[in-house]
């Protein structure tokens, strides 16, 4: 799973906040081009226990698949990921325990973590468990630059060995939150903001494995259950909608001076 979950309060806060300060800036939510390029500077940290792919070393191709997936995942939005240069570092500890909030992760961010806010920092570990990853959301970059970036689980980049889940999506929903999505099912809940995107439908819970329809809220139409910001399996996400990439592309604007 992924530790991307925020309260239904939280999330009303940081919404508040955002259309505060936006509008501080004489800016507002319409305040984008998806014509326009948004090109995205990626550092990846691969973090290994030994030099075998079942001790995390991933190699420089494994890498470019991951990040030619995600630019095709991320077709129409403007966004490109360009690979500026991959890091290894030896360490267990790192490895199996940064999970997030962790001593683990602090260190190893602080470690490792380079440039700045519109900067996008990957970390390749191998926690285990149910973990595939976990994100920084935009907005928390300011109070917390060293814990910016996306930790996910090696195993998920195209063709690796994390079953339902190797086609390198892990990396895309994760990348999502970077730049400012809510999980789909985002409040668990049928009324209220939901992921505060208008095009994607009300929707109260997670969607597991891959069904072939799933419609927990009535009306307002079925779960957006091929859509990255879910959780069923890989071979069943395929989307973002329109209202997520103009969210996203304010949103990284704003928080991250990518545009």
């Amino acid at each position: 799973s992924c530790g991307n979950e925020v309260s239904e309060e939280d999330a009303r806060s940081i919404e508040e906040q955002f259309r505060i300060d936006l509008g501080s800036a004489g800016r507002n939510e319409t305040d984008f081009d998806l014509e326009r390029a948004a090109p995205i500077t990626v550092v990846w940290h691969v973090v290994y226990a030994a030099t075998t792919s079942s001790g995390g070393y991933l190699s420089n191709a494994a890498i470019s698949s991951s990040i030619s997936a995600m630019n095709a995942h991320y077709a129409g939005s403007g966004f490109t990921f360009t690979l500026s240069r991959v890091t290894r570092t030896r360490n267990s500890n790192w490895f199996y325990y940064a999970d997030q909030d962790t001593a683990a992760e602090a260190s190893m961010k602080r470690s490792l973590r380079v440039g700045g806010r519109n900067v996008l920092n990957v970390y390749s570990v191998g926690v285990g468990g149910g973990f595939l990853g976990y994100s920084a959301f935009p907005w928390r970059y300011s109070n917390a630059p060293y814990n910016d970036g996306v930790v996910m689980l090696y195993s998920s980049v195209p063709g690796g060995t994390k079953t339902n889940y190797n086609q390198g999506k892990t990396l895309t929903h994760e990348v999502g939150h970077w730049l400012g999505l809510y999980h789909v099912f985002q409040g668990n809940s049928c009324s209220g903001s939901g992921d505060y995107v208008s095009d994607t439908p009300p929707q109260l819970t997670s969607t597991g494995g891959c069904p072939s329809y799933k419609d927990t809220c009535t009306g307002g139409g079925p779960d957006s259950i091929h859509n990255y910001m879910d959780y069923s399996y890989d071979q069943c996400m395929y989307q973002f909608t329109s209202g997520q990439y103009g969210r996203a592309r304010v949103m990284a604007s704003f928080y991250r001076g990518i545009s």
